[in-house]
């Protein structure tokens, strides 16, 4: 077996099998089916990336639909988002679909199997119909509704349509067996009544069909080949394919579903409706929120396209659910961001630093590299002044050996500045430091060529100009859960798990090439971390938020 061979995923050899049964290369579809009812998550990147991924790969149409048939929960602003984010992941899909382009030929299906004796109106309630499905062990009961004449069953649905009944007085059914070892199987809704105003069709229709028989009778429409489903639609399979029975035509397509494994992320929930709950508690600020697990969220922290692309890519598909640790996301958004984005400097916890032998009304502009990484990112200017700050915690009164940063007594150098020695400090009445003082060596400037710029000291601290330095909101975010799996304990409300300090606030100062950065882009915080302009930012008020750290913190903390 060639390299080539051993690297196909499952799914792959799947339609490699197919097309060496002779199914035409260029008869294959793909599609990714959203419901337009929530915001895309990383649930659905993974999908995406397949689905599209497979259309890339064997140069094959894939069709965006939207699984519009629930209007109670569907809306527009949620097709737009959705859009949104499949572009921005880099996809671009041969046709825009939705399963309501398909509700007239739905319909005349269903009025066809009625006519042959397949698809039945039962007038039983919901919580009826339910307990008369029975068990995985026992065997269904047939409605009493179950043999309703041809005519009667046209009439009624009839009146379905035209909304001439009340919600929940009447379902269409298809008539399968009721003693089906799939419970699936015993007699499904296709139809229910809804009253509701649609994001399309307005109020054309008052009948909606149910998902199983929208699915698959879309896919038919669409001619998509391979229906790539998520492992709880595995059961649904055999309906899927008996739906496809009633209407098939032997000279057309036939799509085949197959399905493949979750892959969750741990310390979130990637529920729609667990989703929803945090927005509407206000746990989050919104769906875009930077802690919430969705692609337009992960994008308003600094997440890039690519290191989505990567993740769902390296983590594979597979045929068992399994539980993905978030700090494999963070690696692959960390290491996109150190290829590409630019180094700057920024000071998060301040204390001030004056360089007591440099000239009081001095002012220089250093030479700093944008990013090693990338040769052609060039250089930037960064103002160099007698007063500075620096991170609180690089500065020690007093420290062991094993402290490489800025003591009394030791030297330190500044980034692309000069080297430094700390003289002494300045305190307020509770002790708390104020100022450190120290001294330059004027020989040491980076770049210079001197000797002295040659020697070497251990430490080296990033800085900001005081006189210079713009301040910014910074929004430092942790794991928005406590727990690995919040949503998997039967006992607890995952709301309980929840991390009461997901969200810091601070006030950072940042160098001035900073001024004019606009929401989205991405900054290395040199030695801190990478940090998005966030979309409330403005030349009035900077706001950024953490993307991620330099390297994984969350293991030292124990969790």
């Amino acid at each position: 077996m060639s390299t080539e061979e051993k690297s196909l995923n499952f799914i792959e050899h799947i339609i490699e099998d197919d097309l060496k049964a002779g199914f035409p290369n260029n008869s294959l579809r793909f599609r990714f089916p959203p419901e337009p009812n929530g915001y895309l998550h990383l649930g659905h990147a993974t999908s995406i990336c397949l689905n599209f991924g497979l259309g890339l790969k064997y140069n094959a149409p894939v069709n965006l639909r939207f699984d519009d048939t629930n209007p109670a929960k569907e809306e527009q602003e949620y097709v737009d988002a959705i859009k949104r984010d499949v572009e921005w992941l880099g996809y671009k899909w041969d046709k825009e679909c939705y399963a309501s382009d398909y509700f007239q030929e739905l319909y005349n299906w269903a009025i066809q199997m009625i006519k042959n004796g397949k698809a039945y109106v039962d007038s039983q309630t919901s919580q009826e119909i339910a307990e008369q499905k029975g068990t995985p062990t026992q065997p269904g009961k047939d409605s009493p509704f179950r043999n309703r004449s041809v005519e009667e069953n046209l009439s009624l649905f009839e009146k379905m349509k035209n909304g001439d009944v009340k919600e929940g007085e009447h379902v269409l059914r298809a008539k399968i067996d009721m003693t089906a070892t799939n419970m699936l199987m015993r007699d499904p809704v296709m139809y229910r009544v809804l009253h509701k105003h649609h994001h399309r069709t307005a109020d054309k229709w008052k009948i909606y069909p149910m998902y199983d028989w929208a699915h698959g009778e879309s896919d038919y429409v669409e001619q998509v080949s391979h229906s790539l489903c998520t492992l709880e639609f595995l059961p649904h399979r055999e309906l899927y394919d008996w739906f496809l029975d009633q209407i098939i035509d032997p000279n057309k397509v036939r799509p085949k579903q197959r399905e493949f494994a979750r892959r969750n992320v741990s310390h979130t929930v990637v529920s729609k409706r667990k989703l929803l709950k945090l927005v509407e508690e206000g746990v989050v600020s919104g769906w875009d929120d930077p802690r919430m697990p969705t692609i337009s969220g992960l994008r308003r922290r600094g997440y890039t396209p690519a290191s989505i692309r990567n993740f769902a890519d390296s983590i594979g598909i597979a045929k068992r659910d399994n539980l993905v640790d978030v700090s494999h996301l963070e690696f692959c958004v960390r290491e996109d961001l150190n290829k590409v984005a630019p180094r700057v400097m920024a000071v998060l916890d301040p204390v001030k630093l004056v360089i007591t032998n440099y000239p009081e009304d001095k002012e220089e502009w250093l030479d700093a590299e944008n990013n090693p990484e990338d040769e052609s990112a060039g250089n930037r200017q960064v103002p160099f002044s007698r007063e500075l700050y620096i991170e609180r915690e690089d500065f020690k009164e007093e420290a062991n050996r094993k402290f490489f940063r800025l003591t009394i007594g030791k030297e330190v150098r500044l980034k692309n500045g000069y080297i430094i020695q700390g003289e002494s400090v300045v305190k307020d009445a509770d002790g708390n430091i104020t100022e450190i003082h120290c001294s330059y060596d004027p020989d040491t400037r980076s770049g210079s060529g001197t000797e002295a710029s040659q020697r070497k000291v251990k430490g080296t601290l990033h800085w900001v100009s005081i006189q210079h330095a713009i301040p910014a909101e910074i929004r430092v975010y942790d794991r928005l859960f406590l727990v690995d799996s919040p949503d998997t304990d039967k006992e607890k409300d995952f709301m309980e798990f929840i991390n009461p300090d997901s969200l810091h606030l601070t006030t950072g100062y940042l160098e001035p090439s900073l001024k004019d950065s606009a929401p989205e882009e991405v900054f290395q915080f040199q030695r801190i971390g990478y940090f998005a302009v966030d979309k409330e930012s403005n030349q009035s008020k900077l706001v950024f938020n953490k993307t991620v750290g330099l390297r994984d913190s969350w293991g030292s903390k124990g969790n």
